[in-house]
């Protein structure tokens, strides 16, 4: 019931075969999003085994955390930037916890996979964040909550609104 402009991602972190096999059957979706520990290997099985596409996630804190894409660069098929949570953050999750890295780690790279910026993003930020990385695409999560895990639709919004004027 999606028209083709939207492509259904279910987002998962280390997952399982059972696990991939239960949100194939159930899901319909098109990609999957991994923001585990999942290794090159992992990746091209997920790929394979589902016929979907596959993005990884990378977790960065600073430049040298870039170096950990190539090793999905022959596997994945979009990378996605997400902020490294720092070593003193309690009860950490793989992704949303409004942390943000420093964008110009980002500013003038080139990958050979399209990549999204997440990480901290928000409608008060968000604009920024793609002039200074470049990201022609961004994942937001928690910067349009009003409480974790309750998306608020004014908040959503105003991140869209921003997007749509950056130049």
């Amino acid at each position: 019931m999606l028209p083709d402009s939207i492509v259904p991602v279910a987002l998962a972190v280390d997952p399982d075969d059972a696990l991939i096999a239960e949100i194939d059957a159930q899901a319909g979706v098109s990609m999957y999003q991994l923001h585990g520990s999942e290794t090159p290997e992992r990746v091209a099985d997920i790929k394979a085994r589902t016929g979907k596409r596959v993005m990884k996630a990378i977790k960065v804190s600073d430049a040298s955390d870039f170096d950990a894409a190539e090793a999905y660069l022959d596997v994945a098929d979009m990378l996605l930037f997400d902020a490294k949570p720092p070593a003193e953050m309690a009860n950490a999750l793989p992704g949303g916890n409004a942390v943000s890295f420093d964008w110009t780690l980002l500013a003038g790279r080139n990958w050979s996979l399209p990549w999204m910026l997440s990480g901290g993003l928000d409608p008060e930020n968000v604009a920024e964040a793609i002039r200074v990385s470049g990201a022609s695409a961004v994942d937001v999560s928690s910067g349009v909550e009003n409480a974790p895990g309750v998306k608020d639709a004014g908040r959503i919004a105003a991140f869209l609104a921003a997007v749509k004027h950056v130049r």
